[in-house]
């Protein structure tokens, strides 16, 4: 319940209540606070380029939507490239601005249903990008391990690989949430814990050779005392926790140096993990709860894979003709 001057104040003061709300009673990831924040920034400024710096929630029409979805259509650049947002991109700030209206409809603050926010259309697409193993083994030799930043910079290939794991998840991890590094075992899987989107608690498995590659490289920090278990030793930050678009380069540039021509992202490896679990034989379900997805249709982007297997099945048992035939 909101409180009568809240209900008063334009759209532009309600941003920073709805990111206190994102954090505290929805429980969103930083990294989803901070896109939130971004995406939300945009429409503010589009209301002042309009003449509309104070308009009310409850003063909030469709066409306004219509009128920006116009304007990240046709005329909005993005800062980085200089072109026009991809239909996807366009979708990143309306869905933005549909949390914000469901904010409003929890707070009983009169404006549209977030339903009244209709998405871009994108072609479909089920083509989903992921390595054969041998690239991925390629891409593993590729850090100079010699080096504390080789070594981690494997460890974090071997982690991605091995678990699953989004790069938003990886970049999160501390050290303190490492038991395997209390623990010299190589022949053992580790279970750990994590903390997904929407807050969602699910447990990744590290293999035995990941484990190793991680404890090699923990033990080039013996020290220091920084708390993130991947960190940018260059950074000025105090923290030092390295940032998810130094991982983007670092996998792409190791991937190039490895002779492969297709792009390869941290999600590539998590394509990759998906995939090579599907083609050995696991469970559309369980790959579902080890990616960390609330829905198996999200997951069925990856029965590309089965689809293959079980026609493989087929030409292998039965694709010679009638068996009835057969003497």
């Amino acid at each position: 319940m909101s409180s009568p001057s809240q209900k008063q104040k334009p759209i532009a003061k309600q941003i920073i209540p709805f990111l206190d709300y994102c954090e505290v009673e929805k429980g969103l990831s930083n990294n989803t606070q901070k896109n939130y924040r971004q995406y939300l920034k945009l429409f503010v400024e589009w209301l002042k380029i309009t003449g509309q710096p104070n308009l009310l929630p409850s003063q909030l029409t469709t066409k306004h939507v219509w009128d920006y979805r116009l304007y990240l259509a046709r005329t909005y650049k993005a800062p980085a490239s200089g072109a026009h947002l991809s239909k996807k991109s366009q979708n990143y700030y309306l869905i933005a601005l549909r949390a914000l209206l469901r904010f409003f409809a929890d707070r009983d603050i009169d404006s549209l249903p977030s339903s009244k926010v209709k998405l871009a259309k994108q072609e479909r697409s089920d083509h989903v990008s992921f390595l054969e193993m041998s690239d991925v083994e390629k891409i593993l030799q590729i850090p100079d391990v010699r080096t504390p930043t080789g070594l981690r910079d494997r460890a974090i290939l071997e982690l991605l690989f091995s678990s699953g794991m989004r790069i938003s998840e990886l970049v999160s991890l501390d050290i303190d949430h490492m038991s395997i590094l209390k623990d010299n075992d190589t022949n053992k899987t580790y279970e750990l814990s994590i903390t997904g989107k929407g807050g969602k608690v699910r447990t990744i498995f590290i293999s035995p050779r990941a484990a190793t590659w991680i404890r090699k490289y923990v033990a080039t920090r013996k020290n220091d005392m920084y708390k993130p278990l991947f960190v940018n030793a260059r950074s000025k930050t105090k923290e030092k926790r390295l940032s998810p678009r130094a991982i983007q380069l670092m996998i792409s540039k190791a991937a190039r140096l490895a002779g492969i021509s297709k792009k390869v992202t941290p999600h590539t490896m998590r394509h990759t993990y998906a995939t090579n679990l599907l083609s050995r034989g696991a469970d559309l379900r369980s790959v579902q709860e080890l990616l960390g997805h609330q829905n198996v249709a999200t997951t069925q982007v990856y029965t590309h894979v089965t689809n293959k297997h079980l026609r493989d099945i087929h030409e292998k048992f039965h694709g010679h003709g009638d068996p009835r035939n057969d003497n």
